[in-house]
């Protein structure tokens, strides 16, 4: 795998602060309230883009939010298009990104055992 360049990273970022602010004003009522971009890592040609997103709720939830940013993929490319000054919109794939559901998990787990051992 390459290794990132800092003009990637910079695009990269700035990407995901982009299609934040696009998604948090999106009205589709399927996308969840409890929903942010985690990541977005652009290809090294600024052709495709995966963008990671984290929703807090059910499973039904992430499933209906991320078909909600599925039917609206062309609208946020064409959105961030207008916000960044790039020769290409790089192609948009979304992914769910389970880390901190993971993380409050883990946590739960350890304050049970810290819990269990302090009695």
């Amino acid at each position: 795998m390459r290794k990132r360049s800092p003009k990637n990273l910079r695009v990269s970022q700035e990407v995901a602060r982009e299609l934040s602010v696009i998604i948090r004003g999106l009205k589709d009522p399927r996308i969840g309230l409890m929903t942010s971009v985690m990541d977005a890592e652009v290809a090294p040609d600024l052709k495709t883009c995966k963008v990671y997103i984290s929703v807090l709720g059910s499973e039904e939830e992430q499933q209906e939010t991320m078909r909600g940013l599925k039917s609206a993929e062309g609208f946020i490319r064409r959105e961030l298009a207008r916000g960044l000054n790039l020769r290409n919109t790089p192609e948009l794939t979304f992914v769910l990104d389970r880390s901190i559901e993971r993380g409050i998990r883990m946590s739960k787990l350890i304050d049970e055992v810290s819990n269990a051992q302090s009695e």
